[in-house]
């Protein structure tokens, strides 16, 4: 979603009904530092400079990301 959109009205009252997991992703995804590191990863491992599960491993350790199966 661009960021103009995120102060409208309707995704305002989107945001207010999430669950927590939801408005996690939410918060990351406005994140510019989150967004810039993961792009930076998405292009370490476009060019197979490094390993891709070490690093999305990395990323999520560094942003405290847990995920279920």
């Amino acid at each position: 979603m661009p960021t103009e959109y995120w102060r409208s009205p309707e995704t305002i009252d989107r945001l207010n009904r999430l669950e927590r997991p939801g408005f996690a992703v939410e918060f990351l995804r406005r994140n510019t530092h989150y967004r810039r590191d993961f792009a930076r990863t998405q292009r370490q491992i476009a060019h197979a400079s490094v390993d891709a599960e070490t690093a999305r491993v990395s990323l999520a350790r560094r942003w405290g990301l847990r995920f279920r199966p």
